[in-house]
């Protein structure tokens, strides 16, 4: 169900990029502004300005303010306990990118004149918007306007705004009259909830004025108390005089006049600043004038270009972290740079609120915080930006008590729980079932603050509020589940909905009981840490928020018994208890032309009904606390669940491309890397108008980081297994981990590893630990990927080990014929005779035997030998099969696969007849078709051309060291089927044969 383009679709424009620290667009489609605005705008965690035309109106600009906020009661029908009663939705403030032009007096309309060149820019290097239009009005007047602006990363409310225009032919009078307009309202909400509100209130004007010196206006919302004001004063004016100042119809404007001659040019620095109260904050509202006036006063001190240096000095530490490069690919370098510098500008410094989900680009989701800010968003920002990680956490504290009235709400009498879409911390959703059943944002928030902790060694956050939220946030679990006898006393959690809302309701959600394990062990080791580090503050904590004495213990042994259940039939961990009962959704339902996602096209009850998923949330609980879960179980999980998963939320193809490159699937991490690179600048889910998408722009960067370069959190310690794909040359990344910056370089010949910042760091590479330090780079071989296979065709099973246990035959065997000659044979040397031909076996007896023998002689002991073990094996019958060989060998037949025995035994012809399974066998090899005994692949070799098949479409299965090597020797995916000590080189291990599953490899 998968419905992303191939990346061979995408090359053309992919390969028409050029500087990749710049996203330039010409398009003069008035259809694709409203995207636009989207991709060019700013914002500096506090203020975001979408990124539309001076000149001109448009439905879609806004200027949005974290802090300012409407509340809009939620109207039931039929209200219930613990409904949500109120919703939170970020309104668009008062607008201040306003400069109308007009050549005497008539006014410049853009859309009646003819465009004759046009070009954005946002320019990542620097932090600022440009924009160049050369336009012809219906008169014939011919001017080029150039324009550049910049939201402050320095100072919280700030916008800067660099306009001039110059004339080609025009000779005359012009106006430019600059101003701040009121009139722009929330948008509606349609037939899509994820655009637009049905608000109540909104923002009124509460004062508005202008002279020479500035012009301002003050607002408020009717509900949730918060006030506001913006105000405006310019700098720099070139050829133009003050000409009037005042009210307008919906806010207030200041005018400046002049004349142009060709190639003369007029122009000013427009310098804009606002500032809020906190919700019904008692603050004098002259205050907030007078704070914005202040913020102007620095601003115009400092003048434009030094603005500009300051937010270029600011993004250059950024950078410097990034420290990324992708060799031959200038595209996905650009888009890489274009969503990091979208998540850093959108996140929040000041900790008094999040990342929203359109972060301040626009108005989707209402401006609503989702768990996505803790589960993708922090995980980008916590190795870059370890201070913006830091303050969406004390954001969640802030509003901890929030969570827990919400806990009280939903009938917990004690703990916390943070609700799924929020800005003041309240639950926003009035469809409990995929809102407040999310329990699984708990562990969402609790996650991100262990890695938080881990990476930057802040372990003061911990007493200063992580280890509450951790606490009361782990006390839910235990009141929505319990150890359950009917599960054999196994933990268990009751209706949640998990991340994949086209599931609702559920029992034991796998990502949500995953998660909850992490966070259950993560709470009892923290209160631990805790009472033997800091003892004062840990009995202090624990009385403030009554915890008990037992409590801790009680969260380890719900850790413990967690219910993470494995379907015997595919081997995959179901999505919840009934997920797997389910019909699959018919194709024909699953895709549409116009990527309306389903929930905009069915009735919630017929897509709960079956097998089909917004997002694997069984694959991102393998992503974010999946380290124990070996990597041929996630790739089983992987093949399942994309075949029923549609992608409908950005979300989803992140998880995909780092599952995908972990397990091998080289082409699809590609794929689906370039679904979540792209979801913004590709339109691909049709609503990048409404604001970008953060998360998915931070998963663009986990798919590089945790996909191509294996990054996870081992211990507490940072460990890689980077891989290089096809079509890179190579790339580079850089991470910080606590005061060191490491820098990250894949290529052709492996990694390399360098300390660009720091004395020291201790890191894992492909699972050994390494020691770096400063100026001694480590040079280091990594995996890469392995090219796909074509179709299985065949399976080609060994015998002793795999379908019989004849290996006590033949060790009693040599045992007899070693008494008689006086050799001694212990089981070291038994062990190394495993899996080798009679020949090399006796050889290997020989080494320690008292006396040299003649090839005649050898010969002579050889036959000696098969003679014991011929007249031992006379005694063999079907039942001495080991459990579980004949449904093994009968079910890839079933499947209509081939099946062929490779064994280093002479006597094979033999043994199958007497187990009774000589008939299931398309080919038999035995060592006497063969030159060379296994570790050399000449049997498996035979085998496959003997089925008439390429080796490589071949599986096959053996039960010794030297079998594997013959196997990958021949090309072929070698299964082992034993101990891993032994069997270490195995793709996939499996304890015995019973636990066989062809239908996994088929897949």
């Amino acid at each position: 169900m998968t419905a992303a383009a191939s990346p061979d679709a995408r090359m053309p424009e992919r390969q028409a990029v050029g500087d990749p620290w710049l996203l330039v667009r010409h398009g003069t489609d008035p259809a694709g502004f409203a995207q636009d605005e989207s991709l060019f705008a700013l914002a500096n965690g506090t203020l975001g300005v979408r990124g539309n035309l001076e000149e001109a109106d448009s439905a879609s600009q806004a200027t949005l303010l974290s802090g300012v906020w409407e509340r809009t009661p939620i109207e039931y029908h039929e209200r219930f306990p613990g409904f949500a009663r109120h919703t939170d939705t970020r309104i668009p403030v008062a607008d201040a990118t306003r400069i109308r032009l007009r050549l005497g007096d008539t006014p410049v309309q853009l859309d009646q004149g003819e465009w004759l060149q046009f070009e954005r820019t946002l320019d990542l290097r620097h932090g600022c918007y440009r924009r160049r239009l050369r336009w012809r009005s219906p008169q014939g007047a011919t001017l080029e306007i150039e324009t550049e602006r910049l939201v402050s990363l320095a100072q919280a409310g700030l916008l800067a705004i660099r306009y001039r225009v110059r004339s080609i032919d025009y000779r005359g009078p012009v106006t430019l009259e600059s101003s701040i307009g009121c009139g722009r309202e929330a948008a509606g909400q349609g037939d899509d909830p994820r655009i637009g509100s049905r608000l109540a209130g909104g923002l009124s004007t509460w004062a508005a004025q202008a002279d020479e010196a500035s012009a301002w206006v003050g607002q408020q919302t009717t509900h949730s108390g918060i006030r506001l004001a913006c105000v405006q004063r310019h700098e720099q004016v070139a050829g133009l005089v003050f000409r009037d100042a005042g009210r307008t119809a919906d806010g207030v404007m200041q005018a400046y006049t002049g004349t142009l001659a060709p190639g003369q040019a007029v122009g000013l620095d427009k310098y804009v600043a606002y500032a809020f109260a906190e919700p019904f904050a008692t603050d004098a509202a002259d205050a907030l004038p007078a704070r914005a006036e202040a913020t102007l006063a620095a601003a115009i001190a400092l003048g434009y270009p030094a603005l500009l240096e300051q937010q270029t000095q600011a993004l250059a530490g950024f950078w410097a972290q990034v420290d990324l490069a992708i060799a031959g690919d200038p595209a996905t370098e650009q888009a890489l740079r274009l969503n990091l510098f979208h998540l850093f500008q959108s996140s929040s410094r000041d900790g008094r609120s999040s990342t929203a989900a359109k972060g301040l680009t626009g108005e989707g989701y209402e401006g609503h915080y989702f768990w996505d800010a803790e589960a993708f968003m922090l995980p980008a920002l916590v190795t870059l930006a370890p201070e913006l990680a830091r303050a969406m956490l004390v954001y969640r504290h802030r509003t901890l008590d929030h969570a827990r009235r919400h806990a009280r709400e939903l009938d917990h009498r004690r703990g916390a729980l943070y609700a799924w879409r929020t800005i003041s911390g309240d639950e926003c959703s009035a469809y409990f079932p995929g809102g407040s059943a999310q329990y699984h944002i708990n562990a969402a928030v609790a996650w991100a603050v262990r890695l938080y902790v881990d990476a930057s060694g802040d372990q003061a956050f911990l007493l200063e509020g992580g280890a509450e939220m951790i606490f009361e946030t782990a006390r839910i679990w235990l009141q929505i589940g319990h150890f359950n006898p009917r599960r054999g006393g196994a933990f268990c959690i009751h209706e949640v909905t998990g991340p994949d809302e086209y599931s609702a309701l559920v029992d034991n959600n796998h990502y949500t009981n995953r998660m909850a394990q992490r966070h259950l062990r993560d709470a009892a080791a923290t209160a631990e840490w805790m009472a033997l580090t800091y003892p004062a503050d840990y009995a202090a904590l624990t009385a403030r928020i009554g915890l008990e004495a037992d409590e801790p213990a009680q969260w380890r042994a719900a850790a413990q018994a967690m219910y993470l259940p494995v379907d015997a039939e595919l081997g995959i961990f179901p999505q919840d208890d009934g997920f797997l009962d389910k019909p699959r959704l018919p194709a024909a339902l699953a895709t549409t032309p116009d990527k309306r996602p389903l929930l905009l096209r069915m009735h919630p009850l017929s897509i709960y009904r079956h097998q089909v998923c917004k997002q694997a949330d069984a694959l991102l609980a393998l992503m974010l606390a999946g380290e124990q879960v070996d990597v041929a179980a996630k790739r089983r999980n992987f093949d399942y669940y994309e075949g029923v998963t549609v992608h409908d939320s950005t979300l989803s193809a992140s998880t995909f491309a780092v599952i995908a490159a972990e397990v091998g699937h080289a082409d699809k991490a590609f794929h689906y890397f370039l679904d979540t690179l792209r979801v913004d600048l590709d339109d691909l889910h049709g609503n990048a108008a409404h604001g970008l998408h953060m998360a998915a722009m931070a998963g663009s960067w986990l798919a590089l980081t945790w996909g191509y370069g294996g990054l996870r959190v081992h211990g507490g310690l940072p460990a890689l297994a980077p891989r290089l794909p096809a079509a890179w040359k190579s790339y580079r990344f850089g991470l910080r981990w606590h005061d060191a910056h490491l820098r990250v370089e894949v290529d052709g010949d492996g990694v390399r590893y360098t300390l660009t910042e720091g004395s020291a760091l201790t890191f894992l590479h492909d699972g050994l630990p390494q020691r770096l330090r400063a100026g001694q780079p480590l040079r280091l071989p990594c995996a890469g990927f392995v090219a796909p296979l074509p179709p299985l065709k065949a399976v080609v099973f060994d015998l002793d080990g795999v379908l019989a246990d004849t290996a006590v035959l033949h060790r009693a065997a040599w045992q007899q014929l070693a008494d008689e000659i006086g050799a001694p044979l212990d089981e070291a040397t038994a062990g190394r005779m495993k899996g080798v031909d009679r020949r090399g076996s006796l050889d290997i007896l020989l080494e320690q035997a008292p006396r040299s023998y003649s090839e005649a002689e050898k010969e002579a002991l050889a036959a000696r030998k098969n003679a014991h073990y011929v007249e031992l094996i006379g005694r063999l019958r079907p039942q001495d099969l080991l459990p579980g060989a004949r449904a093994a060998v009968e079910s890839v037949r079933r499947a209509g696969l081939k099946t062929a025995l490779a064994s280093a035994s002479r006597n094979a012809p033999q043994l199958l007849d007497r187990l009774g399974i000589a008939t299931l066998f398309d080919c038999v090899v035995d060592a006497g078709r063969i030159a060379r005994s296994k570790p050399d692949p000449e049997i498996f070799l035979a085998a496959a051309s003997g089925l008439g098949l390429a080796p490589e479409e071949c599986l096959g299965v053996e039960d010794a060291a030297a079998g594997i090597a013959a196997l990958h020797g021949a090309g072929m995916v070698a299964v082992g089927i034993g101990r891993a000590q032994e069997l270490d080189r195995a793709d996939v291990l499996l304890p015995n044969i019973a636990a066989f599953d062809i239908s996994r490899f088929i897949r």
